[in-house]
């Protein structure tokens, strides 16, 4: 970021870059009024993406902003007119973004001189909105800085920077910025949706507190149902069908069947906000950018999802897998199950929801290896087969003995905690230790123009290196987040190889929130200060690492790499939520769970059903306006909300499809 104006090298290089459990006290008028408003649910989600459309004014380009110069804007684009002033001088004119961390300038246009006093040549470029832009503007002879410019340019805006000789007669030249026409505010249909979103929250909570005061009719029945409801789906690694297969080896022995631990909403509620979030972003977000994931360090909205999710995974094998084992099942049938279930995941990353088949018919010599759903496989086995080696029953009393009792939770795991620590000192092992031809040891940057462009191949570091060891260029994504902003060259993968330690690091997080609910199940107390505990920590160890800071501490968040301090800022923030949820839902009864509960309890379906439906109607049209933020938005709204109504449908008809 130094004032040097960029050599010639550096042109060259530019250039080529180019429930609490469901006990009896919980209220069943609240089962009622959710069993009625959940038609009207779906109505209103509905009826909040029409209104968002017609509320949100049009935020496209006028056409032909400056029709001299023929330039089409595109979404997150303004027009920039460069006057050249100046007689004999010819201008080159390069840019970057204040989000391009040590980046190279990449060049935008070239303004021939003036001819005629008070006539200026004027060069016309399109510009991104997205984060703030520094101009620098050179003389193209003498290779040497005339002026730069720091500005934060507005979508489809019309600016022009003069460039002349100031009038004290000194010979000092400016460059001053004129808004010719003003931008739109593209961040006005978010806003609408946000707040029509809220009113229906409002109007929600009024219906079912209109619907507990006066409607008892059908309070046992539908208590009764939403028992066989929670029957049906309280085990994780249940099957898709209504009887669970292994219910006829898993009959409890020395148990009944009143002391196994119920199906807690907070932690369906949790996974399925991770999952319409998943959703939403997977659609397009809008086409904002805090929606895509990040280019490289630091943390979007779309960074948030994958690893809750994962969070929410450890947190259920924990619990499904104690509920199993008191149950009676075998840990050889277990394990038999954990395999099946790991492999059929592997498979559906890999053969039906590839997004390498977008690049053509899939092959072998094309396919992407890595994927979402194969990194939830790998770690749901490893974290699972950790889980069934090393946890012992919990007896029933367990909340009220005194032993160790305020850590037993965690010292009861230290044979998983020893074996993660080792992971985890592995990862950091072949991130900062392992040689990388042609980069520096221990390199954590996205290569491409970033750090000037001299490591412009390194992209990750060791885990970019190990992906193309190990799976090959042609296996890995081919467009990823970093090429966007830092015009990186070669194929990198967010769910590579070395990541999947940290995320194996999450999900065991997330079994430890797992244990905390089931040991002090009758504590509410107790939990809560773990939760608090555990957020304020993990949250310690993430400024540590990254001296609260994006690009400048010791490992910084970053969602392509998995890093450490991304996993303790991820999990402070599930445990944080965890905080909230489970008060509100499993304690108090406050909020029922919907409409988050209805994907949680479907997460498979809905993730692979959104997958392969995503580019057909009614989940994705033809737009009028393929550059509008607002037509994207109305798109992946009703798209989500779809999922959500199909999720309530699967929901009332009893059918959650398990693998």
């Amino acid at each position: 970021m130094s004032g040097a104006r960029p050599t010639a090298e550096e042109r060259r290089r530019t250039a080529g870059l180019g429930g609490r459990w469901a006990e009896a006290k919980a209220s069943d008028s609240d089962m009622n009024a959710e069993r009625v408003a959940g038609p009207a649910l779906a109505a209103l989600l509905l009826a909040s993406v029409l209104s968002a459309a017609l509320l949100a004014p049009g935020d496209s380009p006028e056409p032909d902003l400056d029709q001299r110069k023929h330039v089409a804007l595109k979404m997150d684009q303004a027009l920039l007119l460069i006057h050249n002033e100046l007689l004999g001088t010819n201008l080159a004119v390069y840019w970057k973004s204040e989000y391009c961390y040590h980046c190279l300038y990449q060049f935008l246009v070239n303004v021939s001189y003036s001819g005629k006093s008070g006539k200026p040549s004027i060069a016309a470029t399109p510009l991104s909105t997205q984060h703030g832009s520094i101009l620098q503007i050179n003389d193209s002879l003498e290779e040497k800085e005339i002026c730069r410019l720091e500005y934060k340019f507005g979508e489809f805006g019309n600016y022009s920077v003069l460039v002349k000789h100031t009038s004290n007669g000194l010979g000092e030249i400016t460059c001053d910025l004129v808004v010719n026409k003003n931008p739109v505010d593209s961040n006005l249909p978010v806003t609408i949706a946000f707040l029509i979103g809220l009113a229906l929250i409002v109007a929600l909570s009024l219906l079912r507190l209109l619907m507990s005061l006066y409607d008892f009719n059908n309070w046992i029945s539908k208590a009764i149902n939403s028992r066989e409801t929670d029957r049906l789906i309280n085990s994780d690694l249940g099957s898709p069908n209504r009887e669970d297969p292994l219910s006829a080896v898993c009959q409890p022995e020395a148990r009944h069947l009143s002391t196994l631990p119920h199906r807690l909403r907070s932690v369906d509620t949790f996974r399925g906000i991770a999952l319409t979030l998943m959703v939403f972003v997977n659609y397009g977000g809008g086409k904002y950018w805090y929606f895509k994931h990040s280019s490289w360090n630091g943390l979007t909205v779309a960074d948030l999802v994958f690893p809750w999710f994962v969070f929410i995974m450890g947190s259920s094998i924990f619990l499904s897998m104690t509920s199993l084992l008191q149950r009676g099942c075998s840990k050889f049938r277990l394990l038999g199950k954990i395999t099946w279930r790991s492999f059929l995941l592997i498979y559906i990353g890999i053969f039906i929801v590839n997004p390498n088949y977008c690049i053509g018919p899939l092959s072998w010599d094309k396919i992407r290896i890595p994927g979402v759903l194969q990194r939830l496989g790998m770690t749901y086995f490893v974290v699972a087969v950790l889980e069934l080696l090393f946890t012992k029953s919990v007896p029933e009393n367990y909340a009220s003995e005194r032993t160790y009792s305020s850590l037993q939770d965690i010292f009861s795991s230290w044979p998983q905690w020893l074996l993660i620590l080792m992971l985890e000192s592995v990862w950091l092992g072949l991130t900062f230790l392992l040689p990388v031809p042609g980069c520096p040891t221990g390199y954590l940057g996205p290569g491409g123009i970033g750090d000037l462009g001299k490591y412009s191949n390194c992209t990750g570091g060791a885990a970019g290196y190990i992906d193309h060891l190990f799976l090959g260029d042609d296996h890995l994504y081919q467009h990823p987040s970093s090429s966007v902003l830092y015009h990186t060259e070669v194929a990198y993968d967010p769910e590579g190889i070395l990541g999947t330690i940290n995320s194996i690091m999450m999900a065991f997080l997330g079994a430890q929130a797992g244990k905390i609910l089931l040991y002090y199940k009758d504590q509410t107390k107790s939990i809560l200060i773990r939760f608090t505990a555990w957020c304020c920590i993990l949250g310690i160890i993430s400024v540590a690492l990254t001296k609260a800071s994006a690009n400048d501490g010791f490992i910084p968040i970053n969602k392509n790499l998995w890093s450490i301090s991304y996993v303790t800022t991820l999990s402070s923030f599930a445990f944080f939520i965890f905080l909230v949820l489970y008060p509100v839902v499993d304690v108090k009864g406050l909020w029922s769970g919907a409409p988050f509960i209805y994907l949680g309890m479907n997460s498979i379906l809905v993730y692979v059903g959104h997958e392969v439906f995503a580019n057909y109607f009614p989940f994705q049209w033809k737009l009028e306006d393929k550059e509008s933020h607002k037509e994207h938005l109305t798109q992946n709204i009703v798209a989500t909300a779809l999922w959500v109504l199909i999720a309530y449908i699967l929901y009332k008809k009893r059918i959650f499809w398990k693998i």
